[in-house]
């Protein structure tokens, strides 16, 4: 087979897409799919952008049908991981097909270490979140993508590009 050949072969096979809860999405280019965690259907590695020394991630979680907590409650917890931060209303839109509830946040990011809840916070100034809960047909579906605000920043539009892109799943 010659390389044009080839070139077509793989132009026909479909993008990879990641599924849950009866929705499906792909994920931005770029991103790097990560290995299996305990409460998360799926986690990506966002690269640092210029300016940036971490990376930031996308965490996608679903807990099953009626799980996971409202939308309310959900922005309220992720508010009190970031000091001095007020709850913001939420965004609502329909996006894919889905009603999408959305919200920022930014400032000093103290995500609590759910292996060990007792374990001291470690504090990450100049951070930011940018969250999307799905109504998905199986239950909510949360998609947050958080790191150094220039990292997240420079991602935003690749991330609702993707939560655009959803589609329903068998």
């Amino acid at each position: 087979m010659n390389r044009t050949a080839i070139a077509l072969v793989l132009l026909a096979v479909p993008a990879f897409a990641e599924s849950v809860a009866g929705i499906s999405w792909k994920a931005p280019e770029g991103w790097k799919a990560e290995a299996e965690k305990p409460m998360r259907a799926a986690t990506y590695t966002v690269t640092a952008a210029k300016g940036d020394t971490e990376n930031a991630e996308c965490a996608v979680y679903f807990f099953g049908t009626g799980q996971g907590g409202s939308v309310e409650a959900n922005i309220e917890r992720w508010t009190g991981q970031f000091e001095g931060a007020k709850a913001p209303t939420p965004k609502k839109e329909k996006l894919g097909g889905f009603d999408v509830s959305s919200v920022e946040l930014e400032g000093t990011y103290t995500p609590p270490n759910m292996m060990n809840p007792n374990a001291p916070k470690t504090p990450h100034p100049g951070y930011k979140l940018v969250a999307m809960i799905v109504a998905a047909p199986q239950g909510n579906v949360f998609f947050k993508l958080s790191g150094p605000k220039k990292t997240v920043d420079a991602s935003k539009d690749a991330f609702a590009k993707m939560i655009k892109g959803l589609t329903k799943s068998p």
